[in-house]
C-alpha cells in the first residue's frame, strides 16, 4: 500500500517520502498514529505543491542571506572602549558587544551566536570578524575598536 509519511519514521523514511508499506502495518499503525496518509492522486498533488513552495521559500531565504552578506562585507562597526596606554583594553569585546553595535549603528540584527570570534578582542584597532548568516553563506566585516 502506497503511503505518504507525515513525520519521520525510523527505518521507513523522512517526512514527505512516498513509501510502500504492508497493508496491515499501514492500517494498524501508520494511519491511526497519524504518521502517514494514503497516497491518493490528490494527496500526492498536495505533497508536490508543498515541496515546490518549500523550495521557493528556501531559495528566497538564500537570496536574502546573500544580499545581507554583501551589505555586511562593506560595513565597519565602531566600538568605543576604555584602554590603557599600551592599547590593551580594560576587559574585552565579545560577540554580544559586536551584535549590539551592529544593531545600534546599522540596524542589522544578527544573533551573537552567529558571529565567529576565535578569541575575544582585547586590543585597539581593526579586526576582521565572520558572521554565519545562513548555511554556506558567511560574511566578513570589520570591527574597529577606538579608545573612549
Amino acid at each position: 500500500m502506497k503511503m505518504i509519511l507525515l513525520k519521520d519514521v525510523k527505518g521507513l523514511g523522512k517526512e514527505g517520502d512516498i513509501i510502500n508499506a504492508k497493508e496491515g502495518y499501514s492500517r494498524n499503525y501508520l494511519l491511526p498514529k497519524g504518521v502517514a496518509k494514503e497516497a491518493t492522486k490528490g494527496n500526492v498533488k498536495v505533497l508536490e505543491e508543498k515541496k515546490t513552495a518549500n523550495k521557493l521559500k528556501k531559495e528566497e531565504e538564500l537570496n536574502q542571506a546573500k544580499a545581507l552578506a554583501e551589505r555586511l562585507s562593506k560595513l565597519t562597526v565602531i566600538i568605543e572602549s576604555k584602554a590603557g596606554d599600551n592599547g590593551k583594553l580594560f576587559g574585552s569585546i565579545t560577540t554580544k558587544d559586536i551584535s549590539d553595535a551592529l544593531k545600534k549603528q546599522h540596524k542589522i540584527k544578527i544573533d551573537r551566536r552567529k558571529i565567529v570570534l576565535n578569541n575575544n578582542i582585547k586590543t585597539l584597532g581593526d579586526t576582521e570578524v565572520d558572521a554565519k548568516i545562513y548555511p554556506n553563506v558567511t560574511a566578513k566585516f570589520t570591527v574597529s575598536i577606538k579608545q573612549k
